[in-house]
């Protein structure tokens, strides 16, 4: 299932958006863990670009973006951590 956020008119949040979906899909993807956790880890420079926007506010544009920038973050997080348990 995957999720639209055009709704969000911010012009970084669309250019590392796109880039943040391609990401995903690989993750999606692929079976190799080790492979799985090096896309992780490029997921996650990405998602941190935007969790540290200079531009940020408190607009309702904003406030979504962390939000939804938070989830994959954590997300990333688990795929990363994971492998410490194998």
């Amino acid at each position: 299932m995957q999720q639209r956020y055009d709704e969000i008119s911010c012009f970084i949040f669309q250019q590392k958006e796109s880039i943040i979906r391609e990401f995903t899909d690989r993750l999606n993807e692929v079976k190799d863990y080790q492979h799985k956790q090096e896309l992780a880890s490029d997921l996650l420079r990405y998602i941190d670009m935007l969790l540290e926007c200079l531009e940020y506010n408190n607009s309702l544009d904003c406030k979504n973006c962390r939000f939804i920038s938070n989830i994959r973050k954590k997300t990333a997080g688990i795929i990363i951590k994971a492998k410490a348990l194998t």
